[in-house]
């Protein structure tokens, strides 16, 4: 009986468990707002993935090469499954909405981070969880200090709102009409 990470699904005996995952969503390519929200909507209809609660969506200045301003905003999931399998969802979703890697941290029609799971602390070659930058970046922490307050880094011992007061939000814009 317990948690088994590797697992497609989580299970504690003969039931589902629940783990709670935040999400940084991101969009500077296209109708933004539309595939954000749309991108929302896939993850609340995907089985083992339960929508609790969305962040507002904020204006940001782009990380990387000169491109356009962004939109991001963050979300808190329930799910039934695996991190790595979480993971495998977020990339297929961004490739449903034309994602191309061409080049770090470059434009994109959207971007999605697995920034927390529970409380776990993972290093493999395709997921580092918490989210290794997450701490630096005010268009990820405003979004989840709005919807998650008081969640715990597992890294710093930090909660969300603390760690927000350590960087510059100058750039981060609530978008009116949300």
């Amino acid at each position: 009986m317990g948690q088994s990470i590797g697992n497609e699904t989580l299970k504690v005996g003969s039931r589902l468990m629940r783990s709670q995952s935040a999400l940084a969503l991101g969009s500077n390519i296209g109708e933004s707002q539309a595939i954000l929200e749309a991108a929302i909507e896939i993850l609340a209809q995907t089985p083992g993935i339960f929508l609790e609660a969305k962040s507002n969506w904020y204006r940001t200045k782009a990380v990387g090469p000169p491109q356009p301003d962004y939109l991001n905003g963050c979300a808190i999931l329930q799910v039934e499954i695996s991190p790595q399998k979480l993971l495998e969802t977020l990339l297929g979703i961004e490739q449903t909405f034309g994602r191309v890697r061409q080049e770090r941290w470059g434009p994109r029609t959207l971007d999605l981070d697995l920034l927390l799971y529970d409380d776990l602390i993972l290093q493999t070659p395709n997921l580092q969880i918490p989210h290794p930058r997450m701490r630096e970046r005010a268009f990820v922490l405003v979004p989840l200090a709005e919807i998650a307050p008081d969640w715990v880094d597992p890294v710093t011992g930090c909660v969300i709102k603390e760690l927000l007061k350590q960087v510059d939000c100058s750039d981060v814009h609530l978008l009116m009409g949300n």
